[in-house]
């Protein structure tokens, strides 16, 4: 680390960071998809059309479940929320819709290109989400066997 800073300045960093993208890519889409993306969307068949649309909402949910987490961390970093309630199942990073592999190249390059975006930033999260996973419980059964082989 650089500099003396320490892992929590380091997170907080790397999670405002992800904040912004998060909401820039948020704008990104809510812009493209409310103007030109409708223009686009027209000159589709009908069926990729329907696909746009499901796309598109795609999109939102991922950067949504995003958003949220990361809501989630800031306020575990401001002291809002401790880390043990952060690390509850309610708020983890939810769940988020796979795309349609055989749609996305039908799509206009705009839409293809937000899709993917927003893939790449919820893996992202997720890659770190999982790194934040509650220690499992050992088993209290493994335990009185471990106690009584050390006790042996």
């Amino acid at each position: 680390m650089a500099d003396g800073e320490t892992n929590a300045e380091l997170t907080a960093r790397v999670i405002d960071s992800l904040y912004v993208e998060a909401m820039v890519l948020a704008d990104e889409a809510r812009a493209y998809f409310d103007s030109s993306g409708r223009d686009e969307r027209l000159g589709l068949d009908p069926v990729v059309r329907i696909g746009f649309a499901c796309e598109s909402l795609k999109v939102t949910t991922r950067l949504m479940q995003v958003v949220a987490w990361l809501m989630t961390r800031r306020a575990i970093a401001a002291g809002e929320l401790s880390n043990a309630e952060g690390r509850t199942a309610e708020r983890r990073l939810g769940d988020a819709p796979e795309s349609d592999e055989a749609l996305l190249p039908r799509l206009p390059a705009a839409a293809g290109d937000l899709v993917q975006a927003s893939r790449d930033l919820y893996d992202r999260v997720r890659r770190i989400d999982e790194g934040a996973a509650p220690e499992s419980q050992p088993s209290p059964a493994r335990s009185l066997l471990s106690r009584l082989q050390r006790s042996l």
